[in-house]
């Protein structure tokens, strides 16, 4: 299962505490999910197609348990897309016309007449609770979250910019910035940091999914650490070698011109040292001395032997 399955599999587990927050997450569905139809004589249906089962079953628990509507559920294969299954829920008549009245998309006449108000809802936004509603249902119906081991990333994908509209209001209040782009005939919204992917993944409720994440971060930067640790200690031997190559030529010209005998003794004795091991940083080679010393001394005394050499 993808971590985009996993999180909506956690999301459909979500309890319907509230009234206003039950219309907020509904309204999301619509915009995401939704399409009106018409079928004359002031009649109406409202049908809904999702592909994830999961998700078929929390909006129907939603209309049937919250709204107390009778929606028909029944299931799309579609043999052309690899034999994929499409989910549709349909509310029709008496009760597609309730439905429309508590998104606010329809309004009764004192007549008894019908009038359609707008084509999509508009969600209550005002409270906290109904602003991460929203975002639940919106991730349900056009969200995707690619896997944090490979790169942070969230997106919504939607037919018109109307969604990311939204979504940038619900964000702005949490100091998230959202991004949005066109991908062929589609608008993207997206949020590609990984503090701020954690801080939405929260607001939705996905306090499991924010574990896993929070892992996976911790995970990749110790690695990050180590390897940023092991090339540092690759650049630091390539110069503690390339330093050690200079002063072994020096030496042997000191030795070539036959004046490594006449040095004084604790010039002779670093000579011999640095002959003896070549593969030792300063440190290490003062270390090696009896009695030991400084790394600061061991850089004199070498570049005294380096002028001696340059001198000849």
């Amino acid at each position: 299962m993808s971590f985009s399955s996993e999180i909506k599999e956690e999301l459909h587990r979500m309890p319907f505490h509230r009234e206003c927050c039950l219309l907020s997450e509904l309204a999301a569905f619509t915009q995401t999910s939704g399409s009106l139809g018409f079928l004359g004589g002031g009649r109406f249906t409202v049908t809904y197609q999702v592909e994830n089962a999961g998700t078929a079953r929390r909006l129907f628990r939603m209309l049937k348990e919250g709204l107390q509507l009778s929606p028909k559920l029944h299931v799309m294969e579609h043999r052309r897309l690899g034999g994929t299954r499409t989910c549709v829920l349909t509310v029709e008549e008496a009760d597609a016309i309730h439905l429309l009245e508590v998104l606010d998309m329809m309004k009764t006449e004192s007549d008894g007449r019908t009038t359609l108000t707008r084509t999509l809802p508009r969600p209550q936004l005002n409270k906290q609770c109904c602003r991460k509603a929203y975002l639940r249902g919106a991730f349900l119906g056009a969200g995707y979250m690619t896997s944090p081991e490979k790169s942070y990333h969230m997106e919504w994908v939607s037919e018109d910019d109307t969604l990311a509209q939204t979504l940038e209001k619900v964000l702005e209040k949490s100091e998230i910035p959202l991004h949005t782009e066109q991908r062929r005939s589609h608008t993207v919204a997206y949020v590609d940091s990984a503090q701020q992917i954690v801080d939405v993944l929260a607001m939705m409720g996905a306090s499991q999914a924010v574990m896993e994440m929070e892992n996976v971060r911790i995970t990749r930067q110790i690695r990050g650490d180590a390897n940023r640790a092991a090339n540092c200690d690759i650049h630091n031997t390539g110069k503690i070698m390339t330093a050690s190559e200079k002063q072994l030529a020096a030496i042997a010209r000191l030795r070539a011109a036959k004046v490594l005998p006449t040095l004084p003794p604790t010039l002779r004795e670093m000579a011999e040292a640095r002959l003896a091991h070549p593969d030792l940083s300063l440190e290490e080679l003062g270390n090696s001395l009896h009695p030991p010393l400084g790394k600061s001394g061991v850089n004199h005394r070498m570049r005294r032997l380096m002028a001696l050499s340059e001198s000849l």
